[in-house]
């Protein structure tokens, strides 16, 4: 089994890890999913309420998953601690969905967000701007960008942990500053008291509305239950990747305690800024408004155009140059996030081969202690993403995937202490057995909620992973332990 990795250097120090979390974390997604949660439960306290319960959810996984990372601090992460909390085929399982489609997919699709970006400043890169056609497929600027992108993190990032974190620490300090200038901005200059008398005026009193259907749809007890947990998806969505920290413990120093502070730091700074950036929202413009409107005001959050509320906001605060400002602070979120996801990656799939379960060629290090090969599959599949267009149906097919990966996990945490009681525990889960257990029941709601009233989106998801079970059984057979390769 991949155990510690001599090859690896030990590089990331807290403030890296708090920065590759938190760099993680904040994408374009706080940018744009508010406009969908304002039409999913209509009401400014109950977007505040979706916002913050995605932050607390959040926080007390990292608070529980920080015990199976004192426990199993080296690369692979989640993978890891599925595989010791039950066995390699649903480790596998993870590891497959991870590279099919959660992590490759989460590349594509922020590649893509900082591709279309640029091109405010840049109009030669635009989706209407096709180079070539393959096929039913068109190859764009933007899709041209975006793989440029690609494969210049994939270099620097095969030239050593130490590159990858400097990204992270200075696109991530970028954006943490960005957003609070945004923040500040907003309160001191953008807070209109019609506005906020507006919408704090009825704070609970939700409703639903569509782009077909506009006028709002009362909501209360199970419906308003079954919008929250639909509208959770957006904000669970943009809070995610709080874990990819764990994916590289062996190149942390004194992982046993990094891992878990800088996961339970950098869920809380993010859950905060997230809510602020929320609120900023909710002085500045209506949350409600019309699909017919012609001004920012009048479109309010809810029907901001292309769902781009920052960019609403920087309108209604600065005038249409200020949008220029959220355009720049989308390409730094997802610039960083684009690095951390792809850093953190290839150290699973590295794992997953030592293993015996994937090309054993993905089990080597490259002379800079990185898993180049599985680094370049990786971007490999991604650019392939980028370019077929693929990459945002495949994500909404596998959130369902994503939380029941994450339910099963801390699972493991009951698992373990039942069947490795006496295994070192330097940290131990917060709160054990109350908040692992809450974690699970809070993350089931809204699985059960996908389940019912998102089947296809479900559905489609479990397919993905169940597709990896014959896989697993033609790798197992093929594939043997690889030892380690420098």
């Amino acid at each position: 089994m991949a155990e510690n990795s001599p090859g690896f250097k030990r590089e990331i120090k807290l403030f890296d890890a708090v920065m590759i979390v938190t760099g993680g974390m904040i994408g374009s997604g706080i940018f744009i999913v508010s406009a969908d949660i304002a039409r999913l439960v209509g009401s400014a306290g109950w977007l505040l309420v979706v916002w913050l319960l995605a932050g607390f959810i959040t926080i007390i996984a990292a608070l529980s998953y920080g015990e199976l990372s004192s426990m199993f601090p080296n690369v692979g992460g989640q993978y890891v601690y599925l595989r010791e909390a039950y066995n390699k085929m649903v480790a596998f399982l993870y590891g497959w969905t991870l590279f099919l489609v959660i992590q490759t997919g989460v590349i594509a699709a922020v590649a893509m967000a900082f591709a279309r970006f640029t091109g405010v400043f840049l109009p030669w890169f635009s989706e209407t701007n096709v180079l070539f056609t393959v096929g039913e497929f068109p190859f764009t600027t933007v899709q041209l960008l975006a793989v440029g992108v690609l494969l210049l993190l994939n270099f620097i990032n095969a030239r050593g942990v130490k590159s990858g974190k400097w990204i992270a620490n200075i696109f991530s300090s970028t954006k943490i500053l960005a957003l609070l200038a945004l923040i500040v901005l907003g309160i001191a200059f953008g807070m209109d008291a019609n506005v906020v008398q507006t919408n704090f005026a009825n704070l609970w009193q939700a409703n639903q509305v569509t782009n077909a259907a506009p006028t709002p749809l009362p909501l209360a007890g199970s419906g308003l239950l079954i919008a929250i947990g639909l509208a959770m998806i957006g904000s669970m969505f943009s809070s995610d990747c709080w874990n990819v920290i764990g994916f590289s413990g062996d190149e942390i120093v004194n992982p046993k305690r990094t891992i878990v502070l800088s996961m339970v730091i950098g869920t809380i700074v993010v859950t905060v800024l997230y809510v602020l950036v929320n609120v900023v929202y909710l002085l500045v413009l209506p949350l409600q408004g019309s699909p017919e409107g012609t001004t920012v005001m009048s479109r309010g959050i809810q029907f901001a155009a292309d769902d781009r509320v920052g960019t609403a906001v920087a309108e209604a605060v600065g005038g249409p140059k200020a949008t220029l400002f959220i355009a720049f602070l989308i390409m730094v979120s997802t610039f960083g996030c684009i690095n951390t996801v792809m850093l953190s990656g290839a150290r699973v799939y590295y794992t997953i081969a030592r293993d015996g379960l994937f090309f054993p060629q993905l089990a080597r290090l490259n002379k800079n202690g990185v898993p180049a090969v599985a680094l370049y599959c990786q971007t490999a599949w991604a650019c392939l993403l980028c370019v077929s267009g693929k990459y945002g149906d495949m994500l909404n097919y596998v959130m369902f995937a994503v939380l029941l990966f994450y339910i099963i996990t801390i699972i493991g945490i009951f698992v373990l202490r039942r069947t490795q009681p006496d295994r070192p525990r330097p940290y131990k889960a917060l709160g054990y057995p109350v908040l692992p257990a809450l974690y699970v029941v809070l993350t089931s709601g809204i699985c059960l909620v996908l389940l019912l009233f998102q089947p296809a989106y479900a559905g489609a998801g479990l397919i993905l992973v169940a597709l990896g079970v014959p896989v697993y059984y033609i790798f197992r057979k093929q594939f043997k332990e690889v030892p380690v390769v420098n």
